[in-house]
């Protein structure tokens, strides 16, 4: 490892001066959420007028979650190694271009790919954004923060939905704006950080970003998710392509773990995942990634298709979740910061999570708004409650030099989750989709020819009869894909418990006698470096003193 040349000071900075500074990066979060806010009630209108199919359908959101997870751990790494404000830069850079591509698509492959360069901006405001925060504020303090982080979210997810079901509702507008409309909020973020984002750049000499390891992880998830999307459909599950691609995506990733293991400078850095609550915030937050990106990403489908609403009266009825989201976030953050502790918070906001799937996981087509939107506002409570504060949990644990590789390692997990869930759910609701709809349609004595299979989503076309059919299979599908949510969820409950109780620091990075203390440990008994418990029994020891 080479020694940096250029350290960052430590000193927090004033209230006023961070809200300055955090206007620039809760802009560029917004944007980088709206991108698939904006396009989730939109995208049956978008897929119908592409003629594209149902894995397509999945595959617009898959695909920029897919690059988004490949590279979250490389931009992290840049990170603790170049200057973060440029990396941000650069990385709205990426995503505004991507979005202008995506807006001239002219076929639903086009759209796809367009989507999958996006992503790679998207990783990196994913990961930056968080890098950046922990760069300027201390644990402790950073709980009220992630309220205002939680206000944005919520911001750009009833705003997103909303938004695009005014545009593509609006006939001299058209669903192509749903990707123009971030440009002009992409410019106005760089000014700001420009304008208001000052952080210290830390350097290293010699250098060298693992390329390699970024590939092989890259390419075994890659396959894994190929695979899912077309098995059951293209082939069987037992079969020679099934052997051939699991197979690949399991050496690829076995070979990258090697590669990881050996670098110099591993894009997933082992000794830090290896780390007690890096690991559980890891596992906490893949659960919840699948869960929620899983689940989630279907709503807009659910009152579209399966109830027949309009977009913008899907994107109205998403509130409630957005609601959860926003009130659970504000409310953690404040008390996070107030008592220091955060594992009742992770656990609480886990069960709530569980319980707001199971209860989504009742509903069908005739299923009563005011159940779904309950079950909705649960969800996003569990959401609020969870996902910033798992990475908080794990910045806490970490010293400030290896912030950026912490921060995107549990981004990294909670991405591969949630494109994970997409793939698999979405592959499980085509499949059931399809075999309802088969049925239905040979109960009525109609050809199963007449809806145009279960990949045409364009059912505005079809017969008001057909239509029911339709719409009948994908709402009751639905449902299922959530129960199988709430049952992925339960893993992210296990996780929190496990979870050691800790007080967050009040400093921006590990105090020297805390460190110190913590590698004596790990050289004595074996422990992992930095361990919480090591740290806050020397800051005790340290205060005592004082």
């Amino acid at each position: 490892m080479s020694a940096p040349t250029t350290t960052a000071g430590a000193e927090p900075m004033t209230h006023r001066r961070t809200l300055e500074a955090l206007s620039g990066l809760l802009l560029v979060l917004f944007v980088a959420m709206l991108s698939s806010t904006v396009v989730s009630t939109a995208l049956p209108k978008i897929i119908g007028a592409l003629n594209g199919s149902q894995t397509q359908y999945t595959w617009v959101v898959t695909a920029t979650l897919l690059t988004a997870t490949a590279t979250t751990p490389i931009w992290g790494k840049l990170a603790d190694l170049f200057n973060k404000k440029f990396l941000i830069q650069i990385a709205i850079v990426v995503f505004l271009l991507g979005s202008v591509v995506a807006g001239f698509a002219q076929s639903a492959g086009q759209l796809i790919a367009a989507r999958a360069f996006q992503g790679i901006g998207v990783g990196g405001l994913q990961a930056l954004v968080q890098v950046a925060i922990a760069a300027m504020i201390p644990p402790r303090e950073r709980g009220r923060y992630n309220g205002y982080l939680g206000g944005v979210m919520a911001l750009a997810t009833v705003g997103g939905p909303l938004l695009g079901g005014l545009i593509v509702d609006t006939s001299w507008l058209g669903w192509r704006w749903c990707f123009f409309v971030g440009v002009p909020v992409a410019a106005v973020a760089l000014i700001l950080l420009q304008a208001t984002l000052r952080l210290p750049t830390v350097r290293r000499e010699n250098v060298k970003i693992d390329y390699l390891g970024a590939f092989l992880i890259a390419a075994g998830v890659s396959v894994l998710l190929i695979w899912i999307s077309f098995v059951d459909s293209s082939f069987a599950w037992i079969s020679w392509q099934t052997a051939a691609m699991v197979g690949a995506s399991v050496i690829l990733l076995a070979l990258a773990m090697v590669v990881e293991a050996r670098a110099a400078e591993p894009v997933v850095p082992l000794n830090i995942i290896r780390e007690h609550t890096t690991a559980l915030a890891i596992l906490g937050s893949l659960a919840v990634g699948m869960a929620m990106f899983g689940g989630a990403v279907f709503l807009g489908q659910y009152f579209q298709i399966g109830r027949g609403y309009s977009p913008t009266e899907a994107g109205l009825l998403t509130i409630p979740m957005m609601a959860g989201v926003l009130l659970s976030s504000i409310v953690a953050g404040r008390l996070i910061t107030r008592t220091g502790k955060i594992k009742p918070y992770i656990v609480v906001g886990s069960i709530v999570l569980v319980a707001g799937f199971a209860l989504l996981g009742t509903i069908d087509h005739e299923t009563s708004l005011l159940i779904v939107g309950a079950a909705m506002f649960i969800v996003g409570t569990g959401v609020g409650m969870t996902m910033q504060n798992l990475v908080l949990a794990v910045q806490n644990t970490v010293s400030l030099k290896d912030i950026g590789a912490a921060s995107s390692s549990v981004a990294f997990f909670r991405s591969l989750g949630g494109t994970i869930g997409v793939s698999v759910l979405g592959a499980i609701l085509a499949r059931r989709v399809s075999d309802q709809i088969t049925h239905d349609l040979a109960a009525a004595g109609v050809p199963a020819s007449a809806s145009g299979g279960s990949s045409n989503l364009n059912i505005t076309a079809l017969p008001d009869a057909i239509q029911h059919i339709v719409r009948a299979a994908y709402g009751d599908a639905t449902g299922h894909i959530f129960l199988i949510s709430a049952a992925i969820a339960v893993v992210g409950v296990i996780a929190a418990l496990l979870l050691r109780p800790v007080t967050l620091r009040t400093s921006l990075d590990l105090p020297d006698a805390a460190r110190s203390t913590a590698v004596a440990a790990d050289a004595i008994d074996g422990a992992p470096a930095f361990d919480e418990v090591a740290v806050e029994d020397a800051q005790d020891r340290a205060s005592t003193r004082r």
